[in-house]
């Protein structure tokens, strides 16, 4: 893969809970221009956006962000209200209690609830590997693609650690042939991109990424 395709994988971020409306505008600017896969804002922002970019910029949001142990229908509500403000995308952290409990049938419910409330709309699931045992990763993967969420997560980048490769590896070999990989967390060089990229996969989220190869190729 060319350095410069890593940008159609990168879903541009900004989340920290400071971030001013100057600082995002300025984060969808860099997207418009790069051409990003999305931005990935903070759901108080998206009408905002929306307003204001259009059909210019695809937008995606956190929900049960970033710990995940909010109640199940307060997702759904978030999921719902988030794509009423022009959101395509939605990436909701699994209730890591639960997954700690080993309470997989209320972590399967869950995600099909939210499933359900994001119809067409793109759901990936953030599982915060950090926290997991080997044996919990893989129980998350079975029940992301039963769920038939789009996209399995690593991390939230709020977490104690964020992606690894043998974690991209072990998902490979775990997820069903429909759900695609989204590495994030502590990816900030054009050189870690790259490795998540060939690695397998098909979303990368960073705040870094974008304008260093936008820097290197005068773009």
């Amino acid at each position: 893969m060319e350095e410069k395709d890593i940008l159609k994988l990168i879903d541009h971020t900004q989340l920290q809970a400071n971030a001013t409306w100057e600082d995002i505008v300025s984060l969808c600017d860099e997207a418009v221009k790069y051409g990003t896969a999305t931005v990935c804002i903070p759901q108080a922002y998206l009408k905002r956006v929306h307003d204001k970019y259009g059909d210019n910029l695809k937008l995606c949001t956190v929900i049960g962000f970033p710990l995940g142990y909010n109640s199940a229908h307060s997702k759904v509500v978030e999921a719902q209200d988030s794509i009423a403000d022009g959101a395509e995308e939605i990436d909701t952290v699994v209730n890591i209690s639960d997954v700690k409990n080993h309470r997989y049938d209320e972590v399967r419910k869950e995600l099909k609830m939210i499933r359900e409330a994001c119809g067409d709309k793109l759901l990936k699931v953030i599982i915060e590997t950090c926290y997991l045992t080997e044996e919990e990763k893989i129980e998350l993967c079975k029940i992301v693609t039963e769920v038939k969420a789009d996209y399995i997560k690593t991390s939230t980048g709020f977490g104690s650690a964020g992606a690894t490769l043998a974690d991209i590896e072990l998902f490979k070999k775990h997820i069903g042939p429909d759900v695609k990989i989204k590495a994030a967390g502590g990816i900030r060089t054009i050189e870690d991109a790259l490795a998540y990229a060939e690695a397998g996969c098909s979303r990368i989220g960073s705040s870094k990424v974008a304008p260093l190869i936008a820097a290197k190729y005068n773009l």
